[in-house]
């Protein structure tokens, strides 16, 4: 049998790419929103994206930038996708997507970029095509440009607690802030607001012509326990549906029983399972 390397893409093979993103709309969101909107060519990307497969039978994708994203990876893919990056410097953040692709690289690549901070193995991946069956939330809205500031200490609480580290950490505050306004700016980022604080907020994080994928579902602890996220996602979904995409997407920890009770009352329903690594 035949080894074959994995390669770097560029705009020459994009319809391929894109053809291959099509097929797994939900799992390849987060690399397809980013072609989408640059192509492949790493310097306009800041990442590089490699290729499996043969330039007539492209079958398996790797984003490597700020994360490491497998996208339809078989097992030859994966072992293919380590041995190329295996030897460099470990420069993501994390390694996420499909879990079998992602735990396969992370066994080839612990050895030379290891230790993780943090392993989630089982992370189902959700989807919905329809509004929620139960009621939205009427005070869940889109934020407005003039309250970044209202939001951001939310957004920073819900990626604390999420990751384990503070976002504005080792000098991260500007970015992360800026990711937070362009989000709201492009109205993506909705909150409920109560006395002038944010006890509720979500954004859609990946916006592709297939999907929208929330991500930074947080509840202020002190308002945890009274349904306001299932009426906040209920009304996210209505409005994402209405708006944006045909469909609403997430993935969450297996171990938040809370939350997915949540997604699965408004109508999610598994269509796969990722993993992350975290760095």
């Amino acid at each position: 049998m035949l080894t074959v390397a994995a390669r770097l893409l560029g705009d020459a093979e994009r319809g391929s790419v894109e053809r291959l993103l099509d097929g797994d709309p939900f799992g390849g969101a987060q690399v397809a929103e980013r072609i989408s909107m640059a192509g492949l060519a790493w310097w306009r990307q800041d990442a590089r994206i490699f290729g499996y497969g043969s330039r007539r039978h492209l079958e398996s994708l790797c984003w490597l930038g700020a994360n490491l994203i497998p996208v339809n990876a078989s097992a030859a893919a994966v072992s293919a996708f380590a041995d190329m990056v295996a030897g460099e410097p470990r420069g993501c953040s994390s390694i996420v997507g499909s879990a079998d692709a992602v735990l396969g690289l992370w066994s080839r690549l612990a050895p030379s970029w290891g230790p993780s901070r943090d392993v989630r193995p089982n992370q189902p991946l959700m989807a919905t095509s329809s509004p929620a069956p139960v009621p939205a939330d009427p005070g869940v809205r889109l934020v407005r440009p003039d309250e970044i500031d209202l939001l951001f200490p939310a957004a920073v609480a819900m990626y604390t607690e999420e990751v384990g580290v503070s976002p504005t950490a080792d000098g991260g505050e500007r970015s992360y802030r800026d990711r937070v306004g362009e989000l709201v700016r492009a109205r993506r980022a909705y909150a409920r607001v109560i006395n002038g604080q944010v006890v509720f907020k979500a954004e859609l994080a990946v916006v592709t012509r297939h999907t929208a994928q929330i991500q930074g579902v947080w509840t202020a602890p002190e308002w945890r326990g009274r349904g306001l996220a299932r009426g906040g996602i209920a009304a996210i979904v209505r409005d994402a549906l209405r708006r944006v995409a045909p469909s609403v997407s997430l993935y969450v920890n297996d171990y938040n029983t809370p939350a997915r009770s949540v997604y699965e009352r408004c109508g999610f329903q598994q269509v796969g399972t990722f993993a992350t690594v975290l760095f």
